[in-house]
């Protein structure tokens, strides 16, 4: 009941009809969110694409510049000196065939996933388990590389990834309720920046059709697409 209470004063404080510029609809999130936790804010961007077909396809990796308050777990395939490096890193998890057959057995104890290209061979073959969960490694988003330590470090630090859904939307978090509104409103343009950079051959009118925010347990708020700065 007292959640009910929470969401129903929340919504009550929200304009439905309203586009909000970005930094007064972070405001409003910060100021409505009562939860006794530490909310995820995430944006979601309505884009003018059919990611049905592989021209219109929307995903990326992007850095937010204050990071995302959200401590990532990241599993390395890496043999040998590699696999070292990775351990140096800060890897959470590092395995070759051993962690495939951990993986099979639906262990999976990391939320990003990176390969050397020597292990796709046996990455490849995780495909119907990795996928669906969007672990799969992939070498344009960087996660396939030589370069373990500084994928590791990047997806450490704040990187975060975005794919298009059916719908053509895009959801990605931006932070914590905690974040002082510049620092929310900073991450924000950088994935809508990363988000506009990635637009698709294939898309055609508009773009960027609609844009919101919200807390893990606060309503959506409506944003206007111009106050994105991109």
């Amino acid at each position: 009941m007292a959640k009910n209470k929470r969401l129903a004063a929340a919504q009550a404080a929200v304009e439905k009809n309203k586009s909000y510029a970005l930094n007064d609809a972070i405001a409003l999130i910060k100021s409505v969110s009562k939860a006794k936790f530490d909310e995820t804010v995430e944006m979601s961007m309505n884009l003018g694409i059919d990611p049905r077909h592989a021209d219109q396809m929307v995903r990326g990796l992007t850095s937010l510049p204050n990071g995302t308050g959200k401590t990532v777990r990241v599993g390395v395939f890496a043999r040998g000196p590699k696999a070292d490096e990775a351990l140096a890193a800060g890897a959470d998890v590092v395995g070759a065939d051993d962690l495939a057959e951990k993986i099979q057995a639906g262990e999976i104890n990391f939320d990003r996933c990176i390969a050397t290209p020597d292990m796709m061979g046996v990455v490849g073959r995780l495909g119907k388990i990795l996928g669906p969960r969007g672990l799969m490694p992939n070498p344009r988003l960087g996660t396939v590389t030589m370069d373990v330590k500084g994928a590791i470090t990047a997806a450490k630090a704040g990187q975060v990834e975005f794919r298009a859904e059916k719908a053509g939307i895009i959801h990605a978090g931006i932070g914590k309720v905690s974040f002082d509104v510049d620092k929310l409103l900073e991450n924000a343009r950088a994935l809508a920046d990363a988000i506009q950079k990635a637009k698709p051959t294939g898309a055609k009118g508009t773009y960027v059709k609609g844009v919101a925010i919200s807390s893990s347990m606060g309503p959506g708020i409506k944003v206007d697409i111009s106050s994105l700065g991109v």
